[in-house]
């Protein structure tokens, strides 16, 4: 499914991509998809000569609920002195629980992502509402957002998530972490991976390219 996308990202960026094939919901709630790509960073750091990596120049990057991940991932390792992440992008992600923001609810219906296809999302993908207040679940309640990596946060105007990439650029933001916020204006969720009909996801892919080449080149 990603390796379309993961090769384009390879192209444009000139990295080594790696794609976690974590556990999903419902079959494996939270915290098991976290675990699974925390576990996964810490391997790519710990096995980065053997990869020809560099471990001062490594990122992650996910969209939707695999920006909800990266966003995690990047919360779990500065909070256990884990591997020092140089930068994070997040597409359209899902970081708070919930499905009542004003995004949501202006774009409940008719932009391909629904408001209450968020509802039935999260609800597969949390044990019981007291795992939507857990940070790692929903990055935008951590208390603290300091220390984060440089971060592209990228929403899309028609998207029930809008709010949801605007407002955790503004925590990091807040926290004095180096963030760049992009809204794609008239775009809907999941157009990151339309470049084959819009020209917005091949304008996405091209920036995503040059923002990673400028953190980690």
């Amino acid at each position: 499914m990603c390796d379309s996308f993961s090769r384009s990202l390879a192209n444009r960026t000139g990295c080594v991509v790696v794609a976690v094939n974590y556990q999903k919901a419902p079959e494996h709630k939270f915290p098991v998809p976290l675990d699974d790509c925390y576990t996964a960073t810490r391997w790519v750091f710990d096995n980065a000569p053997a990869l020809g990596l560099d471990r001062g120049r490594i990122g992650v990057i996910g969209d939707s609920a695999g920006g909800n991940l990266a966003a995690a991932v990047t919360l779990r390792a500065r909070d256990e002195n884990g591997p020092q992440l140089a930068y994070q992008v997040l597409i359209y992600p899902a970081v708070q629980y919930g499905w009542d923001t004003p995004s949501a609810l202006a774009n409940a219906e008719g932009f391909l992502l629904q408001r209450a296809s968020m509802e039935y999302f999260w609800n597969h993908y949390v044990r019981n509402p007291r795992d939507g207040m857990n940070p790692y679940c929903s990055p935008l309640v951590a208390e603290d957002h300091s220390g984060l990596p440089p971060a592209l946060i990228v929403s899309a105007e028609f998207d029930p998530l809008c709010d949801d990439g605007r407002n955790y650029a503004d925590k990091l933001a807040a926290a004095g972490v180096s963030v760049k916020f992009r809204l794609y204006k008239g775009m809907i969720h999941g157009f990151l991976w339309m470049s084959r009909v819009l020209d917005q996801s091949k304008a996405l892919l091209d920036e995503i390219g040059r923002e990673v080449k400028s953190a980690l080149g």
